[in-house]
């Protein structure tokens, strides 16, 4: 698959992706992709840094800089590499509390980015991906059962997905990381499967895209972000999937593609869409994400056409 509309480079996000921004697009180009979006993380509040960035003394004013050179630098790239690949300029967004919307809203006015994902990294203010032992503090929290933080989990994530309608979705399930078994079937737990089914809904409503993100298959899961059967509940209500590598660094590009194109195949995804820019189109042009984006458009391509492409021979 030669799509990514989710990554990380360790120029802007040192201590949490590895090898510069350039060098990352360059092995995107040596694999033959056609499509690489950039999504470095946007600025959070102090309170939120990383145990990282509080040893290494970062700052509000820190990120805010970092945001603004990661998006030169982008630019800088993009007319570098225009005659061999595709970059579409975004950022990452971390939903942490309500007021999360103020700083999101903040990066979209200051800068002219063409797209974000829409994450959930969080829960009751603390990182449930960074290592088990937040997220048994967070679990804690939620009543001390993964049942419950899961519960809580995709309430978050309808709440971020209502105020801010991403383009994207990223990692729709990464609550299922650090739980006591990432492989369990949500189905088990009623509560937390009918909000799973109410979230979907909504983002097939409002038109959002859901990346199948190979990161969970480099971390030891069997299956991508999301499992499948909240993809096959996916594909009967109509809703489109992109597909995503979370790359943070050049030895996760693409990585684990192989394995994401079977399990699409068991899913049964007939078709793929990905973002491109006005006047980059290659596939067919369904539409613009919304007004906020204006020379962003999102394209379709079957997976038959997928698997004929250069990629694969790359």
């Amino acid at each position: 698959m030669p799509f990514s509309h989710h990554s990380h480079s360790g120029q802007f996000c040192p201590g949490h992706a590895q090898d510069s921004l350039e060098e990352v697009i360059q092995t995107a180009i040596a694999k033959k992709m056609q499509v690489f979006c950039l999504t470095e993380h946007m600025p959070r509040e102090a309170i939120d840094f990383y145990p990282e960035e509080i040893e290494a003394g970062e700052t509000e004013a820190h990120h805010l800089a970092n945001e603004a050179a990661y998006f030169t630098e982008a630019l800088r790239l993009r007319t570098k590499y225009a005659p061999q690949i595709s970059i579409v300029i975004g950022f990452e967004c971390d939903w942490i509390r309500p007021s999360s919307q103020t700083l999101i809203n903040r990066s979209l006015s200051s800068l002219p980015f063409e797209f974000f994902i829409g994450s959930v990294h969080h829960m009751h203010t603390i990182p449930i991906d960074y290592d088990r032992d937040m997220y048994l503090r967070a679990r804690e929290i939620a009543g001390g059962s993964d049942e419950r933080l899961f519960e809580d989990y995709f309430d978050a994530q309808l709440e971020m997905l209502r105020a801010l309608k991403p383009p994207v979705v990223g990692h729709l399930d990464l609550i299922r990381l650090k739980s006591d078994d990432a492989e369990r079937s949500f189905k088990a737990w009623p509560g937390v499967w009918s909000r799973i089914l109410r979230n979907l809904d909504f983002v097939v409503e409002y038109g959002g895209l859901v990346e199948v993100n190979g990161a969970a298959l480099r971390k030891g899961m069997s299956e991508p972000y999301p499992n499948k059967e909240i993809c096959q509940e996916l594909l009967a209500r109509g809703g489109r999937f992109c597909l995503s590598d979370d790359s943070h660094g050049v030895d996760q590009v693409s990585l684990n593609f192989h394995r994401v194109l079977s399990f699409l195949n068991e899913v049964g995804v007939k078709e793929l869409h990905y973002l491109s820019l006005v006047g980059e189109e290659g596939g067919d042009l369904t539409s613009a994400p919304d007004d906020r984006f204006p020379r962003t458009r999102i394209a379709a391509v079957s997976m038959e056409e997928v698997k004929q492409m250069a990629f694969w021979q790359a």
